[in-house]
């Protein structure tokens, strides 16, 4: 007789746990939009201007990422290290919702794109996912200084323009790496910039903003919760220095040696209030940081390609975020 497995958590539809540690990520929402969660595979030819690939930046830990190279005259070009998000339990830089985003992003600055392929929690409890944020990081350093070679990046990147940018808790995951790259020498990389886009930044009391805002296909409060309670290191709250580096726990923000960022917040994000109070405490340590506001858009908009398609509003809201990377990349981008 087969013994039915026994569900000890599930997360709106995403994710389940099982008592024997077994993890289940089979989208059980509905059907219509589990495209946006479904890999697509490289491409090393150029489909609509971009071309994809897959490499092994670690090949004892496995650790890879996804290049996407944009088909454009361009003697050198930035390069953009990108972390997705998914609460540090979910998703993966093949998935549709981010080939769609970061594909167009690359091709609109232009710019390569590296997007790892983060470990997920609860296998991996956190900080499995800053480690492997920032090892993809000293990989880069490396190929910069010629100890290690990727054919699109040492032909095509342009290693004096490196950026980092992170969607939710990839927003998480961009603070930490540029907390700890602040701590080294990454010469002859240059951490020109970095972005960090509704990064999930909470505390373990509600905010007013988790009280009063809509909860959005991308983030419920149910998802706040569990993913990171899943994440966590056994026996923390979120007020851990990697959700809450506003908070006691964490270093505080005027002693870190961070890059100019380009902050990215949205009017109805459900955890609005909390991502404001980092803001706020990185222009009270004058840290050179510019904030980007998208109104009326709710967490991560600009991933939810339904929306885009459908919804005019979302649709410019999500050309302007796209612009406004550009800009920045373009502005803090110039060779020193």
């Amino acid at each position: 007789m087969i013994q039915e497995k026994k569900l000890v958590e599930e997360v709106s539809g995403w994710l389940r746990v099982y008592g024997d540690g077994s993890v289940d990520r089979t989208w059980t929402g509905p059907p219509e939009v589990k495209f946006m969660a479904e890999p697509v595979s490289p491409h090393e030819q150029f489909i609509d201007g971009i071309a994809t690939r897959d490499v092994t930046i670690d090949q004892n830990s496995g650790l890879r990422a996804r290049i996407y190279l944009p088909e454009e005259e361009n003697p050198k070009f930035p390069i953009i290290l990108h972390f997705p998000g998914g609460g540090f339990c979910i998703s993966q830089a093949d998935w549709f919702m981010y080939y769609q985003f970061y594909s167009r992003l690359a091709k609109s600055i232009p710019a390569i794109v590296v997007s790892v392929y983060l470990r997920l929690a609860p296998e991996n409890k956190l900080p499995a996912a800053c480690d492997d944020g920032y090892a993809a990081l000293l990989w880069l350093k490396s190929l910069s200084k010629g100890e290690s070679n990727e054919p699109w990046l040492n032909t095509h990147g342009d290693f004096n323009r490196v950026f980092l940018i992170g969607d939710s808790s990839g927003g998480n995951i961009v603070h930490e790496v540029a907390k700890r790259s602040g701590f080294i020498d990454l010469n002859p990389l240059r951490l020109a910039g970095a972005i960090p886009i509704h990064p999930g930044f909470v505390r373990a009391q509600r905010s007013k903003s988790e009280l009063e805002q809509p909860q959005s296909p991308f983030l419920t409060l149910d998802m706040v919760d569990k993913f990171l309670a899943l994440a966590l290191p056994n026996g923390c709250t979120k007020d851990h220095p990697i959700t809450c580096p506003m908070g006691s726990f964490a270093p505080p923000i005027d002693t870190l040696n961070l890059p100019p960022l380009m902050y990215c917040v949205a009017e109805k994000d459900l955890i609005k209030d909390t991502e404001m109070e980092y803001y706020e405490l990185l222009k009270k340590a004058n840290k050179d940081v510019e904030l980007f506001h998208s109104t009326e858009m709710g967490h991560s908009f600009y991933l939810n390609k339904i929306a885009i398609d459908t919804d005019p509003v979302t649709a410019a809201q999500t050309s302007e975020l796209i612009e406004g990377i550009k800009v920045f990349i373009n502005k803090h981008g110039k060779r020193s």
